[in-house]
């Protein structure tokens, strides 16, 4: 090695194409310690390498030159006669400069298909350049540094703004240097709303002057005192301020690069450009993405101009991965489960409570596969059940007693589920409809129970519900535990919407019933004749509730039982209120939160209100393992 006394090292010219380099110039500087490194980098990532131990001399080098300046530069490094030369731009450097060791167009072609990142492209290129010296296989000390001048300046800005030395500090950089690449702004004002509230952590904002604009917006939206420091750093204070901060939250951009560099922890955010390439890598780090099917394109512009890859994901996906770093509880791959699917479909499309008591496995599928595509198919009654859940991508309606009915629409349906390209079916009760769907829409893994065409899935389960030894909830989740997913959540989860909350005020003003008393709802409908508890009985628990207790009491249930409803209240002796027909799921879901008490029939709302916490009395009376109280009762 003592052969090599001068390297040329070429860089390249956006910053996190630059820093992706770093390690390839620390690994050189590692085997070749006495050697002059000579870089050759653009303008804008220059101070990288001008405060580095590894760097002897820096050119800077603007690819926009004309041939003739072009060529003066290659004819003043011919003369300083380099033993090696590292050309990880792929030009004319490599060509042109005649040494032993270096690097050709050749060395960028036919790379192993492990090597996938970009640093480790540029690690490897740099050793094959060597070959037949080898150089260190692991990744060797950084060779950067910061002076007490960057130092200085970070404990000028925590004195500013009143920083305390145990405070937490996150560091937010919502810009990108393309638009393809930004999570939306609006939903970065959610999250540090949320990280505020929730965590009481200091936000800085940070980003290069391109992103000025960005962080303007960001501070008129929030209204609350955040550091902005915005286009008002350099490089290498930047660099300082990153090294102080707990958790760097970026969108696919140069100060992603940076921080992983420094060893800062990262959730990054990915749309088009793939994490495979381009991710964080300091150790703790994570990606949040959505797996749509046409991601990653790596393109410029949607070919479908929706952008869902970054617009589906949501606020709750990123604080989900930034809180356990934030609480230095962060596990990761604790659930193991058997396989990584991408694009997830969950399967109920039967009624009200079976949707609902089937939340907790979209909980735990979202627990499972974080990053994962994850759609619902249910019918249009349910639709509303789950439209909101933060844990699903989006929610697919099968409408097989009317739009699918035939068997032909169902299988034109099923064409349209196959342009997802989902990867895992999860079909939580078993009917021949779905399974053919499920069939036909090519699904590679398709998991259900052994009933109903159930050889047409690839995994199935025994079905034992008719037995009741367990709740239905517990039942649905079987499904996730054969792929090796334990649950770690089993809450029913109802989206209560701000418009259902203020549509069920509205109707309280309307009909004059006082929050402020004890309000007690009654549900006397059922989905079959043997559920219902005489009418009768019904009217005089309401009077009971009323002259004994001095309650409200309001009657509910959908349009098929308001005749139920009118029985009930036409044996009654005291006032009741009639929301019998009026409500949808969602503002039932609203009335039901404001009620201290409900009491139904074995139906679907007895769910809705267990949803809300609202308790329940439930009554049952058949004696059939199957449908007792041990599996549908209030949970």
């Amino acid at each position: 090695m003592d052969e090599i006394k001068k390297i040329l090292f070429v860089s390249l010219s956006n910053i996190g194409d630059a820093v992706l380099t770093l390690p390839a110039l620390d690994l050189l500087k590692s085997a070749f310690a006495q050697s002059d490194i000579t870089v050759v980098v653009a303008d804008g990532p220059k101070e990288l390498f001008l405060q580095n131990r590894a760097v002897s001399k820096t050119i800077i080098f603007d690819k926009r030159a004309s041939f003739r300046q072009k060529l003066s530069l290659l004819w003043q490094l011919k003369k300083e006669r380099f033993d090696a030369v590292v050309d990880l731009r792929n030009s004319l450097f490599g060509v042109c400069l005649a040494c032993r060791y270096k690097t050709t167009p050749l060395s960028f072609v036919f790379l192993p298909a492990s090597i996938r990142h970009m640093r480790d492209r540029n690690l490897y290129i740099t050793r094959r350049a060597f070959s037949p010296i080898s150089l260190p296989d692991s990744l060797t000390p950084r060779m950067f540094c910061l002076s007490q001048k960057q130092e200085a300046w970070v404990d000028e800005v925590w004195e500013k703004f009143r920083f305390k030395k145990n405070d937490i500090v996150v560091a937010v950089a919502a810009g990108a240097k393309s638009h393809t690449k930004r999570w939306p702004v609006e939903r970065f004002v959610l999250l540090i709303e949320r990280l505020l509230k929730d965590y009481g952590v200091k936000i800085v904002l940070v980003g290069d002057k391109n992103d000025i604009s960005i962080a303007k917006f960001l501070i008129d939206k929030l209204n609350i005192e955040i550091i902005n420091l915005v286009g008002q750093t350099t490089l290498l204070q930047l660099a300082a301020l990153l090294k102080r901060v707990k958790v760097v939250v970026s969108n696919d951009s140069g100060v992603l690069h940076l921080a992983s560099y420094l060893g800062v922890k990262v959730v990054a955010i990915f749309g088009p450009s793939s994490e495979e390439k381009y991710g964080p890598w300091s150790e703790g780090s994570v990606v949040v993405k959505k797996e749509v099917f046409c991601r990653p394109c790596q393109e410029a512009r949607c070919r479908y101009n929706t952008l869902d890859c970054m617009k589906l994901v949501k606020v709750e996906d990123v604080l989900s991965q930034v809180g356990p770093i934030l609480e230095g509880n962060q596990t990761l791959g604790t659930l193991k489960p058997k396989g990584i699917y991408k694009r997830i479909l969950i399967v109920r499309t039967d009624r009200i409570g079976d949707v609902i008591l089937s939340t907790p496995v979209i909980t735990a599928a979202r627990q499972a596969w974080p990053n994962a595509y994850i759609a619902m198919m249910v019918s249009p009654l349910t639709r509303e059940l789950v439209e909101g859940n933060p844990y699903l991508d989006e929610v697919i309606v099968y409408d097989k007693d009317d739009k699918q009915k035939s068997w032909l629409a169902s299988f034109l349906f099923s064409q349209k589920i196959k342009r997802y390209r989902f990867d895992l079916a999860l079909i939580l009760h078993p009917t021949s409809r779905v399974h053919l769907v499920t069939f036909f829409a090519g699904i590679k893994r398709r998991v259900g129970y052994n009933r109903k065409l159930g050889f047409l899935l690839t995994d199935r389960i025994a079905h034992l519900k008719q037995e009741g030894l367990r709740h239905e909830l517990d039942y649905t989740l079987d499904i996730v535990r054969h792929l090796g997913v334990e649950p770690q959540d089993k809450k029913i989860t109802i989206p209560l919407t701000e418009e259902a909350k203020k549509e069920a005020a509205r109707i309280f003003l309307q009909e004059g019933i006082d929050s402020n008393k004890t309000l007690v709802a009654i549900h006397p409908g059922a989905s079959c004749p043997s559920k219902v508890w005489p009418s009768e009985r019904f009217a005089a628990v309401a009077d009971r509730l009323i002259s004994d207790y001095g309650c409200l009491v309001l009657f509910v249930c959908g349009p098929k039982d308001i005749k139920r409803v009118e029985a009930v209240l036409g044996q009654m002796k005291n006032k009741a209120f009639n929301l019998a027909g009026r409500l949808s799921l969602m503002q039932l879901a609203a009335v039901l939160g404001r009620c201290k008490l409900f009491i139904s029939c074995d139906s679907g709302p007895v769910h809705i209100s267990a949803g809300v916490g609202t308790p329940v009395i439930s009554i049952f009376g058949r004696n059939q393992a199957g449908l007792s109280p041990r599996r549908w009762g209030p949970l």
